[in-house]
């Protein structure tokens, strides 16, 4: 930890009791204890379960919010049965509710991330075990869907990818040829060595690996690859870098096949690969404990962000305030370390997203059960928690939204107007949360300019 974020835990010490606190930098203080104002917060879902997992801005201001829903009633249209659907919401941007769209088969389909596409429409991925409706086929369990909408939501096509195993899709992006990168995790043990073009040691890997999918603008396969372990390796997230290859971050507990230096339980694990899908370089970051990172995010200087959850107090990881905290990583183009910084309290606190403001802050989204050292209030067990952070990772304001039951949130984005959104699911009816339709609803908290 840097001088800086030491003076910080410091001064809020001294602030909750009520000394003064002289750091020789007066927006110290004030940072720490800089709420950010809530504008709306709102719950939308039915008798069931609903998540909202991923939101993008829309080029009209507003936004749309991709998840799953099992209900069949209250705020959710067009549902035949009590199955898992994709659930896809599109707001204007004053947050009013244009449209909605379900997605799936007869069995448990779970969207997971939404983009935009260069065409006006969007491009939506998560996991399907369905084999009909709007599900063309299913090769066993859990396969990847993707799906390919105009600008109204309308299917234009949709890809399943995957073997008898449980694979599972959870991130996308559109590559700069126009094409589509998907990654996620394929069951090499269930698809006996099968799921990757000239994979060579096939028969090394056990367990679920990183699976990245390539494919062009219409959704053709163009290559598909296989990373890890004999342990279980779980890709999350992605980027595109200048150079047209891919940063891809997850966890891992490998210590074998393509990982060489495992830290200690899982670890960060990350990987650049070419824009063929060869193995560039990888690198764990983590310590004794259990690291996972959940995204990624280029930053304006060509260097590049990663946050998730630590649970180790040694070897990268400098400072942990107690139980897991939000641990972000920055590296460079080659994953050389260049800092890290932890965030939270002394009980549990992890992060799911993190987004990059016009201004160049960060916006970063997870949950909290924490009250103290960088939380300012907790109002039971986890509550939805996101905060601000500059460029050199300092804490610049934050808010803690919940109830007394589980509120969690799983994606952030920034829009033109100067709101953030923030995206999860709430199982609360009470304090901070307006109401609860079933088990937990999806979740939308926007916030002022």
């Amino acid at each position: 930890m840097d001088l800086k974020q030491n003076i910080k835990k410091v001064c809020f010490v001294f602030t909750v009791l009520s000394l003064a606190c002289d750091s020789g930098d007066s927006n110290i203080e004030s940072n720490i204890n800089q709420t950010i104002e809530i504008r709306k917060t709102l719950t939308l879902g039915g008798a069931h379960n609903e998540s909202a997992q991923s939101i993008v801005s829309t080029p009209d201001g507003g936004y749309a919010v991709l998840g799953y829903t099992q209900s069949m009633d209250a705020d959710v249209s067009n549902k035949t049965n009590t199955s898992y659907d994709f659930w896809l919401l599109k707001f204007d941007s004053e947050g009013q509710q244009q449209w909605q769209h379900i997605y799936g088969g007869n069995d448990d389909d779970r969207g997971q991330e939404i983009i935009n596409t260069s065409d006006g429409g969007y491009a939506i991925l998560g996991s399907s075990r369905s084999e009909d409706g709007d599900v063309s086929e299913n090769d066993g369990s859990n396969d990847f869907w993707m799906v390919k909408l105009n600008p109204f939501g309308i299917i234009e096509w949709e890809k399943s990818f995957g073997y008898s195993g449980l694979d599972n899709g959870f991130s996308i992006l559109q590559t700069q040829d126009q094409g589509f990168l998907l990654t996620g995790v394929l069951d090499v043990t269930a698809s006996e060595g099968e799921g990757s073009t000239n994979r060579l040691n096939a028969a090394r890997h056990a367990g679920g690996d990183y699976w990245v999918i390539k494919l062009d603008q219409m959704g053709e396969l163009q290559w598909r690859r296989y990373y890890g372990g004999n342990f279980t390796d779980t890709a999350y997230a992605a980027v595109e870098t200048q150079a047209e290859n891919f940063i891809i971050v997850g966890s891992s507990d490998s210590d074998d096949v393509d990982i060489n230096n495992n830290k200690g339980s899982y670890d960060f694990w990350v990987l650049k690969l070419s824009n063929a899908g060869t193995l560039l370089w990888e690198k764990s970051f983590g310590g004794s404990e259990i690291d996972e990172a959940k995204d990624i995010t280029m930053t304006s200087d060509g260097n590049f962000l990663i946050v998730g959850n630590t649970r180790s107090h040694d070897t990268d990881i400098s400072l942990n305030n107690g139980a897991a905290d939000v641990w972000v990583v920055k590296i460079n183009p080659d994953g050389e370390l260049l800092w890290e910084k932890t965030f939270g309290g002394s009980s549990f606190d992890s992060a799911q997203a993190i987004h990059k403001t016009q201004n160049n802050d960060y916006i970063i989204a997870g949950n909290s059960r924490s009250s103290d050292i960088d939380l300012i209030e907790n109002k039971g067990q986890n509550d939805a928690w996101f905060f601000k952070i500059d460029s050199e990772g300092v804490l610049q304001s934050q808010a803690s939204v919940g109830g007394s039951n589980i509120d969690l949130l799983m994606d952030v984005v920034a829009l033109e107007n100067g709101r953030i959104v923030v995206v999860g699911n709430s199982g609360s009816a009470d304090l901070n949360i307006p109401e609860n339709k079933g088990f937990t609803d999806l979740l939308i908290i926007e916030t002022k300019p």
